[in-house]
């Protein structure tokens, strides 16, 4: 192995370990963050009981805005039953006039300065996590995902039962 690369390595390593321990994981619950919404400010973690889909994506990134149709698709398959929230760090206003620009009804959250996007560890964007009614994420995808691969993981944290809802046959 050249040299140059052993040390690219070790610098890398050095970094990660310098690095506070950030991003987003499976069976874990996400970071938490507060939104302003038209009835005051909101936390994540209040929308538990609900399946949440946030979608980390910029209107440059061509694979960002080529899976934006999935997340509108979702919203207009799944109803109420899930809440997706598309989180861009762009200048203000940037994300929503694109949005608006191409009829795209879809939630943005605008990230300025990138808090949120640095606490997922996004980029590499586009990033999309799915985290199921008790607040656990249940997929996380890094990079451009299908159709199916949205379907797939919003089915997948819909089959875990919701905070406070009995198990089947408890209530015979």
């Amino acid at each position: 192995m050249p040299a140059e690369n052993v040390a690219h390595m070790l610098a890398a390593f050095v970094l990660a370990a310098a690095t506070p321990f950030l991003g987003v994981y499976e069976h874990q619950p996400p970071p938490d963050f507060s939104f302003a919404t038209a009835k005051g400010t909101k936390r994540l973690s209040d929308l538990r009981g609900k399946v949440v889909v946030l979608n980390f994506w910029a209107t440059w990134c061509k694979p960002c805005t080529d899976e934006l149709k999935y997340f509108v698709r979702a919203e207009l398959a799944y109803g109420s039953k899930i809440e997706v929230m598309t989180i861009s760090s762009e200048p203000q206003d940037v994300a929503k006039s694109y949005l608006h620009l191409w009829e795209i009804k879809l939630p943005v959250l605008e990230d300025v300065g990138g808090p949120i996007s640095h606490e997922y560890a996004a980029p590499p964007i586009p990033l999309t996590v799915v985290v199921d009614a008790e607040g656990i994420v249940t997929y996380v995808s890094r990079g451009e995902l299908s159709w199916p691969d949205l379907e797939t993981a919003i089915d997948r944290a819909l089959a875990v039962p919701a905070v406070g809802t009995p198990a089947p046959g408890v209530l015979r």
